[in-house]
Order: structure tokens, then sequence, then C-alpha cells
């Protein structure tokens, strides 16, 4: 089991070094060694897998399916070294995740969720959040991209944020409007004059002057979206994640609408948004009737033009 331990951490280690953060991976796959241990077995077998995957109870199906693919990844690995390890097949826990669909902001439900800030206390707090979200809805960037700027990150001279810890271990460039820049500058000068000594690079800070945290970050949002009056949309309440969502799918609402070659430019908005390519840029503009809506009328234009 000692061999299995060192052969985890190798695991890891590798695929690390791929860009691979692996965090689910990592607090999960020493419980699963445990288990392995607890039935006296060297070896990851098809059965072990299954009943290790289905322990929790009262979870969604999907969770299950989650943890054996874990299992698959790390037996994989070890059955390059000792082929009596068993890739456990999907097949045993087949279940598919549906994507929940995204939610798309009006304008108008963007400025409300801003203009909610004013009920945080602290006047930094309502320029830290009220700015963070606004750059959230007018970049794409994701949440944790956003908490991880430092100043150093930011150049307002040339109008350029620069995105390091990004969610494949990529640095990318996003280039700013200036009405962005006029307002990351506004934010500069509040920060500055309510925190004039900080205790953190970051660009963004909470009242304490260190960085901003995530599950923080979470929490205010929400309470946000029920003073703002967005709590009860439908088909569900809006995530913060849902300004990505947003972002991408009114950028595309644009091009169809002043007739550019969209296909053409996906490849640059998901390199913008830090994709790996355009196909995953494409779950983000299915299932939006706005959006299809406007692919449909065009064709229809294409088809009435005389040819």
């Amino acid at each position: 089991m000692k061999t299995l331990r060192r052969a985890l951490a190798d695991y890891l280690a590798l695929r690390r070094s791929l860009g691979f953060k692996l965090r689910r991976d990592g607090m999960l796959l020493p419980d699963f060694i445990a288990h392995l241990e607890q039935a006296k077995s060297p070896l990851i077998t098809a059965p072990l897998a299954v009943e290790w995957a289905t322990q929790p109870q009262e979870v969604h199906p999907a969770w299950w399916t989650s943890r054996l693919v874990i299992v698959r990844g790390f037996a994989k690995y070890l059955q390059t070294i000792d082929p009596r390890h068993h890739v456990p097949p999907l097949a045993l826990l087949p279940h598919r995740r549906t994507r929940t669909a995204p939610y798309i902001y009006e304008p108008v439900e963007i400025t409300a969720l801003l203009d909610a800030t004013a009920i945080l206390r602290h006047e930094l707090r309502v320029a830290t959040y009220r700015t963070f979200l606004g750059l959230l809805a007018v970049s794409g960037l994701r949440t944790g991209e956003a908490i991880a700027l430092d100043d150093d990150d930011v150049d307002l001279r040339r109008g350029v944020l620069v995105i390091r810890k990004t969610k494949f271990g990529k640095t990318r460039e996003v280039p700013l409007h200036r009405t962005t820049i006029q307002a990351l500058v506004g934010y500069l000068g509040d920060r500055n004059h309510f925190a004039p000594r900080r205790l953190s690079p970051s660009f963004f800070i909470s009242t304490t002057t260190s960085r901003l945290i995530y599950q923080n970050v979470h929490e205010t949002f929400l309470r946000l979206v029920y003073a703002a009056g967005l709590a009860d949309r439908r088909p569900r309440r809006p995530r913060i994640h849902d300004l990505r969502h947003t972002y991408a799918v009114r950028t595309v609402l644009a091009w169809h609408r002043a007739g550019e070659n969209v296909e053409a430019k996906l490849p640059m908005l998901a390199t913008y948004l830090g994709h790996i390519g355009p196909s995953a840029t494409y779950w983000y503009l299915t299932a939006i009737p706005e959006l299809l809506e406007s692919a449909t009328a065009r064709l229809e234009r294409a088809w009435k033009a005389p040819q």
C-alpha cells in the first residue's frame, strides 16, 4: 500500500506538471487507497472501485460517476506500471450530468446588481464589489481569475489585464474598453484612499486589506442578488458565473446582428475567455433562445437574398 501511495504522489505530480490542478483528485484518491487497504487489496479492481464510488448516500448519481472517473484516471496510470490493475468501465455507473442552462442577464439586471452594492457597510467594500462585479460583466473573466489579479497584472496604461492563474495554467492578456479602464482607475483612487496600507498585492481587496476570499465573494453576491430583486428569476436564481455566460452570449449576438462571420470569430472569443478551444465556447451559446432567433433570422435573410 505504500507503493500505491507513492504512485499516487507521482501521478498527481505528473498531471499537475501538465497544467491540471486536480484538487478533487488530490482530496479523494487517498480515501480510495484507504478503501483498498481496508479490503486488503494491493490492486485496483472494478468491484472495489464501484463500491467506493457509491459510498456517499443521498447524493446525485452523477457524483458517483464523477468519483469513478477519478479512479479511472489513476487506474490508467497504474496499469502502465502494473497491468494487473483494472480500469473500471464507465458503463458500470452510466450517468451523464446535464449542465444547468445559463441565466442570461438583461442590462438593467446587471445595473440593479451593481446598485445593490450600496447595502454593504463599508465604503471600501461597496467600491470593491461594484468594480469587481462590473469587471466580470464586461470582460467575461472567471471569478477566481479576477480575485487572483495583482496590481502588476493590471496595466492601465496599455489597457490590458494579464491573467496568470488560469483554469488551465496558461497566461493570457485581456484588452479592456476605455470605460472599463476609467472604472478601474476610479477604484484605485477609492482603494488607496480607504486603505493606504495593504496586507496584499492584490488589486481587489477586502476591508482587512487582504485578498478577497472566494467563498466570501459568493456569499456577498447572494446577498446582492436578493437586494437587487433577482432571487425569483426563472428558470433559476442567477449565479455569479452567469455574468461570464452573459458576456459570451451578448458578444456573439452582437456579431450576428452586425452580419459578422461568427464561426470564424469563435476561436478569438475562446482565446479571450481562456478556453482550451472553441468547442468549450460553443456550450456557452447553446439553448439560448435569443441567440437562436438571431441565427434563424440571419439564415432567412440569406435565403431571401437574390442569387
